[in-house]
């Protein structure tokens, strides 16, 4: 039997940020031995309940406490490599889309250095407080209180490459938080710092909270995508969550904005019935932005569990010309001393009704699953990865 490529006509590929599956070959090298956000998640809160994805295969990718491998999963599993240097959001859900970073994007572990700083101050008329590496939560409560006082944004970077400015939204008005960053994003471009981030937040000393409006300015993508030649083609591409901001608007047709995951799966099922044959693509941030980066195995738990309960609203309303599509782009391991990402393996869950679940092994390259998604479109691209179609459509093992 041979694929019938014809058979689907939408695609929706879900990226759960942050949850990786186990340290990658060259985890030593990002000092991340030991890292594996779902199994230490699982290992340490006494077990995650998750009955739908453990149904499709996740259990069968490496057995987790207390659930070992299904008999007969009801999807596709495996787990996925990085190819690309680095460990960050962009990189990741570039390769998903079949464009390898070769070369790591630069970080700045001891603050920007003068010459962006100053043009910073001087392009907004203001001075800045910061400018150091530093976790989200923890430089607001040092510095949040100096910059309602003074007005003064605080930027600061993290063990990955961005530039980031948080502003108390009463101190400065949203729009305005945006146009400093539009302003910020021209000054390093040269420097090629991948994202420059809006970190508007609310709340008092010991209380402030980051609110949803978050906005990434990222460095446009420097080669071809999947997204672009799906758009070329006339498909549909719905970017759900931060996806637009992560390829800079490219390729994309229906940018979603969706502050947490729970918004981000309404979306995504608005978005199905929406479109008539192209690709929804959706980035879940909970886990990363407010559980891994804050060393939060019991949020993250949570977070995990919920998404699984909402697994079957979304299996529920394909039909049979639609495939599911759910991986990661890098860890973010809660348990581990350090709240950085995590050098990891992606999980790699793949559903369609109908379906006979088979071990997709371990995929070099994220591209995979974009090279998978041209294919199923009949749309030819030289972007990296090699595709697992065959384990959709036919009954080979």
């Amino acid at each position: 039997m041979q694929p019938n490529n014809a058979y689907i006509t939408k695609v929706l590929l879900i990226v759960l940020d942050g949850v990786g599956i186990g340290e990658a070959p060259d985890a030593a090298d990002y000092g991340d031995t030991g890292s594996n956000t779902l199994l230490n998640t699982a290992t340490v809160t006494g077990g995650l309940v998750l009955p739908n994805l453990y149904a499709l295969g996740l259990a069968n990718i490496a057995p987790f406490p207390f659930q070992g491998p299904v008999v007969r999963p009801a999807g596709c599993y495996g787990k996925a490599m990085e190819l690309s240097k680095g460990k960050d959001t962009t990189t990741g859900h570039w390769e998903i889309m079949g464009l390898v970073t070769d070369k790591p994007f630069p970080v700045f572990p001891h603050g920007f250095p003068p010459e962006i700083i100053s043009a910073f101050e001087s392009r907004i008329g203001r001075r800045v407080l910061g400018n150091k590496a530093a976790s989200g939560t923890m430089i607001l409560e040092e510095l949040g209180k100096l910059h309602m006082k003074t007005g003064m944004p605080i930027v600061y970077t993290s063990a990955d490459s961005v530039f980031q400015i948080a502003a108390h939204e009463d101190v400065v008005p949203v729009p305005e938080l945006y146009r400093w960053c539009e302003i910020a994003r021209r000054i390093v471009d040269p420097y090629n710092i991948e994202r420059v981030i809006a970190r508007p937040f609310i709340g008092e000393q010991g209380h402030f909270i980051r609110t949803d409006r978050r906005r990434d300015f990222a460095v446009p993508p420097p080669g071809t995508t999947v997204l672009d030649l799906l758009k070329e083609q006339g498909l549909d591409v719905v970017a759900i969550g931060k996806i637009n901001d992560i390829f800079s608007g490219r390729g994309i047709t229906i940018p979603v904005h969706a502050g947490t995951n729970a918004r981000g799966i309404d979306a995504t099922i608005q978005a199905y019935h929406q479109i008539h044959r192209g690709l929804v693509f959706t980035n879940l941030n909970d886990f990363d932005t407010v559980y891994g980066h804050r060393n939060n195995p019991r949020g993250f738990k949570k977070a995990l569990e919920e998404f699984d309960a909402r697994v079957n609203d979304i299996i529920e309303v394909m039909d049979s010309r639609t495939l599911l599509i759910i991986t990661a782009d890098h860890g973010c391991d809660p348990t581990t001393p350090g709240t950085d990402h995590s050098r990891e393996y992606a999980p790699l869950l793949v559903y369609r009704h109908g379906i006979t679940g088979k071990d997709l092994g371990i995929r070099h390259g994220f591209s995979d699953t974009g090279k998978t998604i041209l294919k199923l479109f009949s749309i030819p691209g030289d972007v990296n990865g090699v595709d697992f179609i065959d384990f959709l459509f036919t009954n080979r093992l």
